[in-house]
Parts: C-alpha cells; sequence; structure tokens
C-alpha cells in the first residue's frame, strides 16, 4: 500500500504547488481531502502521474474550505463517486455534494471502505467555539495501523484512541496529516507528542496546520521516527 501526498503547504519539487490545505491519494485510487484550490490539485495530480479516472472514492476528514475546495472540481469531471462524509457536516455541504451528483455517504462510526481501508466515523471536535465534526483515515497493512488526519480538530490524541478502540491490540506505525498545533504552547505540545509515544504510535509526520515549532518538537522527541511530509512525497505504508 502506499500514499502519495498531492496537496499540501509546503513542497520541496518544484514541479509541485503548494497551497494551504491537505490532500492524499492512496493506492492511487481512494482520494483523502482535496485541498484549498481544484487547478492546484488538478495541477499536481498530472504532475504525480494520478488517473482522475482511477479514483474510486473520496474521503472528506471535515468540512473547512481548505480540505474541500477541489472536490466540485472533482464531481465535475467524475460524477456518481462516493463522497464519505460526517453526519456532522452542514446541510450546504450536503446538498452541494448532491447537487454535483455525487454520491454522499455519512458514517456516525467505522466503516470499511475498501480492502484495507477504514474510516473512524464522526469523532466530535470543536473549531472557533463551534462543533467541527471529523474522521479520519485508517490503513490496514502487515504493519498494523496507519492513520492520516485532516486537521485534528477534535484533538489529535483523542483521534488516535478512537483508532485504538477499534484496534486495541493493533500497533500504529505511522500518523501522519493536520495535527492542528499552531497556535498551542510548546509544553502542550510536549505533552500531546509524548502521550502519542505511549499510546504507541511509532512514527509521526506532522504537516498542514500542525505549525513549524509543533514539527521541531516532533523532531525533537521522535529522532529518526520523525517523517518530514511534504505535497509530492511518496510514502510506503
Amino acid at each position: 500500500m502506499n500514499a502519495v501526498i498531492i496537496y499540501d503547504n509546503a513542497t520541496d519539487n518544484e514541479e509541485i504547488r503548494y497551497g494551504w490545505g491537505f490532500s492524499c491519494l492512496v493506492d492511487q485510487r481512494i482520494l483523502f481531502d482535496t485541498g484549498e484550490q481544484a487547478d492546484s490539485l488538478f495541477h499536481n495530480m498530472k504532475q504525480l502521474h494520478v488517473d482522475i479516472d482511477q479514483i474510486e472514492a473520496v474521503v472528506i476528514s471535515h468540512d473547512h474550505w481548505d480540505h474541500t475546495g477541489g472536490l466540485w472540481a472533482l464531481l465535475n469531471k467524475r460524477n456518481r463517486l462516493p463522497i464519505y462524509a460526517c453526519p456532522g457536516f452542514s446541510a450546504e455541504f450536503k446538498q452541494k455534494v448532491r447537487q454535483c451528483k455525487g454520491t454522499l455517504i455519512e458514517a456516525e462510526t467505522y466503516k470499511d471502505i475498501d480492502e484495507g481501508v477504514a474510516i473512524t466515523g464522526e469523532i466530535p471536535g470543536e473549531y472557533n467555539g463551534a462543533f467541527m465534526p471529523e474522521q479520519a483515515l485508517m490503513l490496514k497493512s502487515g504493519k498494523g495501523i496507519t492513520v492520516i488526519t485532516g486537521c485534528s480538530h477534535p484533538g489529535i490524541v483523542t483521534m488516535i484512541q478512537t483508532v485504538k478502540r477499534f484496534y486495541s491490540d493493533t500497533q500504529i506505525p505511522l500518523v501522519f496529516g493536520g495535527f492542528h498545533l499552531m497556535n498551542t504552547k510548546p509544553a502542550a505540545i510536549r505533552r500531546i507528542a509524548a502521550s502519542m509515544r505511549e499510546i504507541g504510535v511509532e512514527k509521526v509526520g506532522p504537516t498542514h496546520c500542525s505549525g513549524h515549532e509543533a514539527q521541531m518538537i516532533f523532531k525533537e522527541i521522535y529522532g529518526d521516527d520523525f517523517i518530514a511530509i511534504k505535497a509530492g512525497h511518496a510514502l510506503e505504508i
């Protein structure tokens, strides 16, 4: 199983565009989030040799513009794509999926969506004092369960604990994506990183809304088990 970062805030490849948001493609067929801008999403897909016709489903982590920005143009190209969302997403989001002829699938809890690929379903979170439900993507391999997050508004530790409820005796070799720690104090970030170590997260790849300081702290704590995540990178799961 492999994962390619299609969209992120940073890149080290001059052929790849970067922008606010996140998107990751699993095994060339399951798209997780769609970034901020459709044109940059499609540009990067072309540069990374992604065949849009091979995408079988889209999972949206949460209902924010920097994770749904490319979805509508994608649906214009690919009608009837299954779109996995949380029940707590806005009525506007759900209506727009239907208007763009997507097939909306709402997951309240754990759901297998393909062989080796599952979603947590809705995990309650908060953003600027308002309810912000979110879900994570889980990839099952011989190494254990790799977790991909969009922004972790429920809290990255809470999201991992949710995964552990589904897979209590399974290793978590890697967690990557947005950890939403940009405005978090260093001491709190250290506690979060320590908690992830205690839970058994073997490697981490904080990106997008994680923030530079959090990346540096996780790199310090995790050492060689820290993975830099940028648009254009590919990972073997």
